[in-house]
């Protein structure tokens, strides 16, 4: 399996990082950074970092087979630009090509209370297929810790990726 995992925006990044530390060794990981990001990520094993200046780079044609793509967190700026089929970066080009190609895009817009207008963006490309998955709790899984409420979400998105994971405690 082949993932991109786009981490935009400064605010929440660290989700986006749990997200990467959580996917398996075997599944190939592609990673963008935003400029706004300012995230180093150590050297591991199975990840390729993107430059999100290159949409020259091999995940922005269509015909470089990709799975699944996680935008998280999405900031609003990002979750627009996608919206309107801007791709003047890496991520959005990147996430252009998975709605063209009607692969699997995962939206986590980071930001609340979301205003009409991101409301009416996550509609639209709700219609077009695109999961909107904001990082929520829920209250049945016993979170007691930060670390507990993020693994939840990381887990969450795992499944919505069909990547089976042990992340949280499953209602019963």
């Amino acid at each position: 399996m082949r993932v991109i995992i786009a981490i935009s925006g400064a605010s929440g990044a660290s989700l986006g990082l749990k997200l990467i530390d959580a996917l398996p060794q075997e599944i190939e990981k592609h990673i963008i950074f935003s400029d706004n990001a300012k995230i180093v990520l150590k050297k591991e094993q199975n990840i390729v970092v993107h430059n999100n200046k290159d949409i020259a780079a091999s995940i922005a044609s269509g015909s470089f087979k990709c799975d699944f793509m996680f935008v998280t967190p999405c900031s609003m700026n990002t979750l627009a630009k996608i919206s309107y089929g801007i791709a003047d970066n890496l991520i959005l080009r990147a996430a252009s090509v998975m709605i063209k190609e009607k692969r699997d895009l995962l939206l986590a817009p980071r930001e609340m209370p979301f205003s009409s207008i991101a409301l009416e963006n996550m509609l639209k490309l709700s219609n077009l297929g695109v999961i909107i998955a904001p990082p929520v709790l829920a209250y049945y899984s016993d979170q007691n810790t930060l670390e507990d409420m993020e693994s939840f979400i990381v887990g969450k998105w795992l499944d919505l990726a069909k990547i089976e994971n042990s992340l949280y405690k499953r209602w019963k």
